[in-house]
């Protein structure tokens, strides 16, 4: 297996570092400070070096520092599935120009296409405070949690989900029109349920694999496991259906449904409506029912079986971001986590306002103190 690593992280006029340097050696990399400091900046700067918007999904100008001119960078010397090499993404050109907010991506400084190349060196998965309430929040955002899970094992993913919102933009614009052409419709349909299978294909697969790893893991881990589904007719058929018997019933639906859709004002069937169903294995009960430590412990242990799940796919041991992952946490289950994530093999990059927190990350960790955007190493 290959660990994701990062040795060296640079940030230029990223939300409030002006010039921020990382050089980091150990498995275990804590990011101490009160809040406002700029740990989660950080840990939203290195998610920039995955496909996506981050890990905040900020707007490309939200991330500049307000004191410069618009432009900001994020680089990093990372080691991974193919060796050592540079990252590096941002905007070049101040916001207001004509291409002011046109993302740059470069490897080794030379310029990709877009940060989906990120994903053949770096694998990445991460937890933030603003997940503690997905168990009981809108399915919308379980189905992007999850899709972010997909993610990290097939680097394309976000592109046939954009590809598929696009799709289902250019169908409801069509059915607003009154005396719509039904050939145009056809073509915009077998175009989306083209999108719609490939989509719902690799989230059934990857359910399925990590309904396995969760239950492999059972009482192994000191962290409760899940029993999980997706709540969406399409996945579920694939399981058992051919891609193209799928295919042909969602062109019959969105031809069915037209006029219903067409009043409404969107597509109502499909894999965008999809929810991700959760359960608490040990009471055997709905996450959502769960308490708030039980919800926390259940996500921390549906993150590490995926990670474990990244690693065994792609090869790729990925790099993990956790935000105030242990503020919640006893002392006992802070070092449960701390044991797994050394086992895991994998960089892991945590905050905490607290040292005394990180006190036992061990030999192969290290500390950094953050204030007011400005990062050292503790002692």
């Amino acid at each position: 297996m290959t660990p994701s690593r990062i040795h060296r992280l640079s940030l230029t006029h990223f939300r409030n570092y002006r010039a921020g340097t990382v050089n980091a050696h150990g498995d275990l990399v804590a990011l101490v400070g009160p809040n406002g400091a700029g740990k989660t900046n950080c840990l939203e700067a290195i998610s920039f070096l995955s496909p996506g918007r981050g890990l905040r999904r900020a707007t490309l100008e939200d991330v500049a520092d307000n004191q410069g001119n618009g432009s900001w960078a994020v680089s990093a010397e990372v080691e991974g599935a193919l060796g050592l090499a540079t990252l590096g993404t941002g905007i070049d050109a101040p916001a207001g120009e004509a291409n002011g907010t046109s993302r740059r991506c470069r490897i080794d400084r030379e310029p990709v296409g877009s940060a989906t190349a990120f994903g053949d060196h770096l694998r990445m998965v991460w937890l933030t405070p603003a997940m503690d309430g997905l168990f009981l929040g809108a399915a919308s955002d379980r189905r992007r949690f999850f899709d972010r899970l997909v993610l990290a094992i097939d680097s394309d993913h976000t592109g046939r989900v954009s590809a598929l919102e696009r799709s289902l933009r250019s169908r409801n614009r069509l059915l607003e029109v009154r005396n719509y052409d039904d050939h145009w419709c056809d073509a915009i349909e077998r175009e989306t349920a083209e999108l719609a299978v490939a989509v719902a294909a690799t989230r059934s697969q990857t359910l399925t694999r990590l309904a396995a790893m969760l239950r492999t893991r059972g009482e192994a881990s000191a962290f409760p496991s899940a029993e999980i589904a997706l709540d969406g007719w399409m996945e579920n058929a694939l399981v058992s259906e051919p891609a193209t018997a799928v295919e042909d019933r969602y062109r019959d639906i969105l031809r069915g449904n037209r006029a219903r859709d067409a009043a409404a004002g969107r597509t109502l069937d499909g894999p965008h409506t999809t929810d991700l169903k959760v359960t608490y294995a040990p009471k055997n009960m709905p996450a959502r029912d769960a308490s708030t430590g039980e919800q926390k412990a259940l996500l921390i242990g549906l993150v590490l079986a995926h990670a474990s799940l990244v690693a065994e796919m792609t090869g790729i041991v990925p790099l993990l971001l956790l935000d105030e992952v242990v503020a919640h946490l006893d002392p006992n289950r802070r070092r449960a986590l701390f044991d797994e994530l050394q086992k895991l093999g994998a960089q892991v990059w945590m905050t905490g306002a607290d040292p005394a927190a990180f006190a036992d990350i061990g030999t192969s960790g290290e500390i950094f103190d953050v204030e007011s955007g400005k990062i050292s190493r503790r002692g």
